[in-house]
């Protein structure tokens, strides 16, 4: 439960931080790039340790409220602002996300997110649970650049010149899936105490990937 909130808590965090380019080193990028990739992290840990339908729900929840948080964004935008109040334009600056900008956005979590769980499951199947780095990083690099080949187009296609939007995807997917291999020993460390706690360490034998399955859990 308390990893399924955290997984929620980032994604929209990372939505919100969506809106700030910042420049590192010549790099730039999204602030959303500082807590997103923390999302595929819980992801992997869920699909790990509870198996692709936990993984699954919890997927679909993070939806969910990224949907309900969009929704009471747009009401509150809509609605007259005070007289004295001198915060409109950067309030609907930061929330007002465009149509095109949220579509994208949800689509590309929704199919970099199950993506990254199927392949955590059918790894780990396929080693007998051994190597977990290995899983967490293929994992990762596929789902954070289906997300990236998803977003950037949907997003921007028609705006920005391809080549722009190519080095984007690319530098997006690399950087999130570096951060993945930086915090690879703590994942590994969260993972071992987690099955330790919960006894718990499921293989994902005879079931079903259909992603609309919610109520099998």
């Amino acid at each position: 439960m308390l990893l399924g909130v955290l997984f929620n808590v980032c994604l929209i965090t990372s939505n919100l931080l969506e809106t700030k380019v910042i420049q590192v080193g010549g790099i730039t990028a999204t602030a959303g790039l500082i807590v997103f990739p923390v999302s595929y992290i819980i992801n992997d840990c869920i699909a790990e340790v509870w198996g692709f339908k936990k993984a699954r729900l919890v997927i679909w929840s993070g939806f969910a409220m990224n949907f309900l948080v969009v929704a009471f964004a747009q009401l509150a935008i809509m609605l007259p602002a005070a007289s004295f109040w001198t915060g409109e334009a950067g309030f609907n600056f930061v929330f007002g996300m465009a149509p095109r900008i949220v579509v994208a956005s949800l689509c590309a979590f929704l199919v970099g997110s199950f993506l990254n769980a199927y392949i955590m499951s059918r790894m780990k199947i396929a080693s007998r649970g051994r190597h977990f780095s290995l899983r967490a990083i293929v994992s990762t690099i596929a789902g954070e650049s289906a997300d990236s080949i998803l977003f950037f187009p949907i997003a921007f296609g028609g705006i920005i010149p391809v080549r722009e939007l190519l080095v984007m995807i690319f530098t997006q997917a690399l950087l999130k899936s570096f951060y993945e291999v930086l915090v690879l020993p703590l994942t590994i460390r969260v993972v071992r105490l987690i099955k330790k706690v919960e006894g718990t360490d499921v293989y994902d034998t005879d079931i079903s990937y259909n992603v609309l399955k919610v109520k099998d859990v």
